[in-house]
């Protein structure tokens, strides 16, 4: 008789996770579940308490109850020194990160299933919203896929935009192809403890946070100038004529607008922000629209339609570019029409990849919104697969 695969599932204590690992043991499956702490620290934080001793009290409970081992794991040496870092580097550079797209990468398919390995995990399984095929190419070889979630309204995809084949031939993401409601039915109709456990928010593993409190731990604050730009300033300039100049963003100067206000440290605010500005007297809300780290500058206009928030095109330099399908991967001089989403629940929106030497360029079919360097970019097929992504450059 065949050995059953043996398969860790990831168990956070929510209801996603929860089903996922309800749904591979009705199925038969030799599993076992693997809580992991990977934070310590509540500098910062919003709730001021330890909300993972509870979310590991409640996954065990969960584990108890469809009957599968539960194990424990502390990875917050990792995640520390893989995510977080990574996190006030990008900061201090004047980029916004997005620290659960590194989780995955780095944490929850990395050292997250090396410990799984240690417990004999073939597998290791999560309670992501996103499909996963394969089919044989044709040198023989095994090709995965990631393809969005069933549930339009909780597609989860894109935080798994930086996954490999190696890392996607031993993960398995059982609800999938399930509804957010559906996954609080099945929960409920089993009697699980996570059922009506409301979802995380925040910083993965971390929760929510005043950002700039927690930041202030590594990155020092001085206070700056805020400068509105005016809509005027924009009149009379030529208009973006190649791929490289629509994928610039302006560089602007103090003497381009006026000072309206104090910042905390041009490293704390990001592109797009609204809340936490602090500035009033204006008829439509203030966004920001670029930070100068060097002059510890940053730049804000009146208005969601404020031109300096729009822009055409955007860039990857070559070394961020990954291609989930490296089968599909341009070279310099190629080009092809995709899907593509800057930012998690953005509707996908219409653009063309060109490769070029410099890096990769997404154009898009009408200007976005808030591009933001640091974020990825994730581009799609028209059938849903995820096929590549990348930090955003400018």
């Amino acid at each position: 008789m065949d050995k059953k695969p043996r398969i860790c599932i990831g168990l956070s204590g929510g209801v996603d996770s929860s089903v996922a690992a309800l749904l591979l043991a009705r199925q038969d499956c030799d599993v076992f579940a693997l809580f992991m702490q990977n934070w310590h620290d509540i500098t910062g934080t919003l709730h001021g308490e330890c909300e993972w001793e509870e979310d590991r009290a409640v996954a065990e409970m969960v584990a108890r109850k469809i009957g599968i081992p539960f194990h424990f794991v502390d990875l917050s040496d990792e995640y520390r020194r893989r995510v977080v870092e990574y996190m006030f580097s990008e900061y201090a550079k004047g980029r916004t990160p997005n620290p659960d797209v590194l989780c995955n990468r780095e944490i929850k398919f990395d050292a997250f299933w090396k410990a799984a390995q240690e417990l004999g995990a073939d597998y290791v399984a999560t309670g992501h919203y996103c499909r996963k095929d394969s089919f044989t190419g044709a040198d023989g070889r095994t090709v995965y896929r990631i393809l969005a979630g069933s549930d339009p309204n909780k597609d989860q995809s894109y935080f798994l935009c930086q996954l490999s084949q190696e890392q996607l031939a031993t993960a398995l993401f059982p609800i999938g192809d399930l509804t957010k409601p559906e996954v609080r039915r099945i929960a409920r109709e089993a009697g699980l403890p996570s059922a009506d456990k409301k979802d995380s928010q925040g910083i993965c593993f971390v929760g929510k946070v005043d950002l700039p409190v927690f930041l202030q731990q590594k990155l020092q604050s001085h206070e700056g100038d805020i400068i509105e730009i005016p809509r005027s300033f924009y009149e009379g300039r030529p208009a973006p004529q190649t791929l490289e100049e629509m994928a610039q963003p302006i560089r602007y100067r103090r003497e381009d607008g006026k000072v309206i206000g104090k910042h905390i440290g041009a490293q704390y605010y990001t592109i797009g922000q609204r809340k936490g500005l602090g500035i009033g007297g204006h008829a439509e809300s203030c966004f920001l629209i670029a930070n100068d780290i060097d002059n510890n500058l940053i730049f804000v206009g009146e208005g969601d339609s404020h031109p300096g928030l729009w822009r055409q095109a955007l860039r990857i330099r070559p070394e961020e570019v990954h291609w989930i399908r490296p089968d599909l991967a341009l070279i310099p001089g190629e080009e092809r029409r995709c899907q593509v989403r800057i930012r998690y629940r953005q509707p996908l929106q219409g653009a063309v990849l060109h490769a070029r030497n410099d890096g990769l360029y997404i154009e898009f079919d009408k200007p976005q919104r808030g591009i933001t360097p640091g974020q990825f970019a994730v581009w799609y097929a028209d059938d849903g697969e995820m096929t590549g992504s990348g930090v955003i450059d400018s």
